[in-house]
């Protein structure tokens, strides 16, 4: 076959960023939790200045609180990472042979046996910080965190939080009437659900329509929930 006929041989996988997870995490709960508590509300018959005032706290807490943990999940693999580095970087340099034998049994793994290891672990014995590289991804499946990994993730979660959490408020702050605000929020909710799963789906390789409704229905199971524990107790009241 002639040059001219050949194709490049492209492999497509999934490769979501921590970024694009960052957003779908802060997003999927920026759009459930604040729906949820209006919904809830809306049940208890209050007025919509009340569903408004209410949201915007909830979704000031909950943005912190949810950046808060996206750091500190961050700070938490950074400093496991480097710790079993340390460790590791020990080992090599004064348990040589027992890191040799566990290079072998991976190597093991993939039909290779203790000879056609030896050339790499020559190298090993001359480059410590190599070594520790691959035990660390091999041994241990763990990679380098990004510098400012965690402050990233802490902006990225809280600020998809409050995006995804002012769709079902805008509603109240437009209408003053609970019940038009209810519905109107609804469907925007909704609307928001789907296409935030929809857009999902192209990173998790799912079904655009299957992620779209599981979305949906979770939005929407909290929110009925919400809004019935509302109206139940509401009803029981004195």
């Amino acid at each position: 076959m002639s040059a001219s006929h050949r194709h490049p041989h492209t492999e497509r996988h999934f490769a979501a960023s921590d970024t694009v997870r960052d957003i779908v995490l802060g997003m999927a709960d920026g759009l459930t939790v604040p729906f949820a508590l209006a919904a809830g509300l809306s049940a208890a018959n209050v007025a919509s200045r009340v569903v408004v005032v209410a949201g915007v706290a909830e979704i000031a807490a909950g943005a912190i609180a949810m950046g808060l943990g996206g750091y500190l999940a961050a700070r938490s693999e950074a400093d496991h990472y480097h710790s079993e580095r340390r460790r590791e970087l020990h080992e090599v340099r004064n348990l040589q042979r027992e890191e040799e034998r566990e290079i072998v049994e991976i190597f093991k793994g993939y039909g290779l046996h203790r000879d056609a290891c030896e050339p790499i672990l020559e190298h090993f014995r001359n480059d410590h910080e190599a070594w520790v590289d691959f035990m660390m991804r091999f041994e241990l499946g763990l990679e380098t965190p990004e510098p400012g990994r965690a402050l990233r993730s802490a902006l990225t979660i809280g600020g998809a939080y409050i995006v995804g959490g002012l769709v079902p408020l805008v509603p109240y702050m437009l209408i003053a009437q609970l019940k038009p605000a209810l519905l109107v929020s609804i469907v925007c909710t909704g609307i928001a659900l789907a296409i935030f799963g929809a857009a999902k789906s192209h990173f998790t390789g799912v079904s655009g329509w299957r992620s779209a409704l599981q979305t949906v229905l979770i939005g929407g199971l909290a929110s009925a929930t919400a809004f019935l524990l509302a109206h139940w107790i509401g009803g029981g009241a004195p």
